[in-house]
């Protein structure tokens, strides 16, 4: 069988999330890392060796030499949220696939400005929401849809919490109003809203309603908030996201005969297996002294992290296009646009007193 065509990567900057995501190009089999480009190339080229970036891969000082390189498939852009548009308009213009760290955009017009780009120029879009890749994902939308086991869905509640230290509360990306202003809503916030929205099949919540007492830091910046959903048909969902609480990183989902629950669907504890609990039918055991049946876990093991997953597929998609001839994938470009309104509807609803905002 031939080998794969491998698509050249450009990194644009040296965000810590890009270590992770370079280590997951060079674990993929079909993507390579062709240049990476900070604002000093002092920079670049260290974190290029401590990372053990190929030889060949080309060192630049600036974002604009990696995206003018014809070596260069896609660029991956890790920067504050405030520069993605930016970064990513100049990239798809220039004939560059892209995938996106999240939020992948300040709000929705911003993100409609990229994906136009995108669209206008046959580039692929993706977001690196990793956790979609994972075939964790794909066992527990098999429960969601089994009518006979899960029923119908009634509701949702998803958390993800970390607690920053001083350092990181006082002078990280995601707590500065003029890089990441959407703070915690949009980084850890992000991933509650997806998870809500995948669980759902993506059918969009009638209204959106921010809860009372969210904190903010002395810039303004979100540094916890939730949020309900609601269907209009009975179904609804909860979210809770914050830097000030414990790891958690939590999806129950109830249905009318079953619930899943999944304790750390952003990140797995263990990178090559990760679980989750399915039950159905549940009751009381004789005299109420427990339950019955117990939940039964199901492990999901994988050869790949979810992250070297998430460049597989990416990378296929731009083969795809520049082999094969075929069109962009729309599906994560419709993904990351509903998952945008959310962020963007909650927002408002913080801004106008907690009033219940219609999609």
């Amino acid at each position: 069988m031939a080998e794969p065509h491998k698509i050249r990567f450009g990194i644009l900057g040296c965000a810590n999330i890009a270590r992770k995501v370079s280590r997951a190009i060079l674990l993929s089999n079909n993507s390579t890392i062709a240049a990476v480009g900070s604002r000093s190339l002092e920079k670049a080229t260290t974190f290029a060796a401590e990372n053990g970036f190929p030889k060949s891969t080309k060192l630049y000082g600036s974002y604009e030499a990696v995206i003018d390189d014809d070596d260069v498939d896609a660029v991956y852009i890790p920067l504050p949220t405030s520069l993605h548009l930016k970064w990513a308009t100049i990239s798809a213009n220039r004939k560059k696939h892209v995938l996106i760290e999240k939020p992948v955009a300040l709000n929705t017009a911003e993100l409609d400005k990229i994906l136009e780009a995108c669209e206008s120029n046959g580039v692929q879009y993706m977001d690196s929401t990793m956790w979609m890749h994972h075939p964790r994902t794909m066992k527990m939308n098999e429960f969601l849809s089994d009518l006979d086991r899960f029923g119908e869905i009634k509701s949702i509640h998803s958390v993800f919490t970390y607690k920053g230290d001083s350092e990181f509360l006082k002078n990280d990306i995601r707590v500065q109003p003029d890089l990441d202003s959407l703070g915690v809503l949009g980084d850890a916030g992000w991933y509650c809203i997806r998870a809500i929205l995948w669980s759902m099949n993506y059918d969009l919540p009638k209204k959106v309603t921010a809860i009372p007492d969210p904190e903010f830091n002395e810039a303004g910046v979100l540094l916890s908030c939730s949020a309900s959903l609601t269907w209009g048909d009975g179904r609804s969902a909860t979210f809770y996201c914050s830097f000030l609480a414990n790891h958690a990183m939590d999806i129950r989902v109830l249905g009318s005969k079953g619930d899943l629950r999944v304790h750390d669907f952003v990140i797995p504890f263990e990178e090559k297996g990760a679980s989750f609990y399915t039950v159905s039918g549940s009751n009381w055991s004789n005299l109420s002294l427990g339950w019955e049946p117990m939940p039964s876990e199901c492990i999901v093991e994988t050869d790949l992290p979810q992250e070297a997953l998430m460049a597989r597929e990416f990378s296929k998609l731009v083969s795809d296009i520049k082999f094969e001839g075929s069109k962009p994938e729309m599906k994560w470009v419709n993904i990351s646009r509903k998952t945008q309104l959310v962020i963007d509807a909650v927002k408002t609803s913080l801004e106008s007193g907690f009033a219940a905002i219609e999609l």
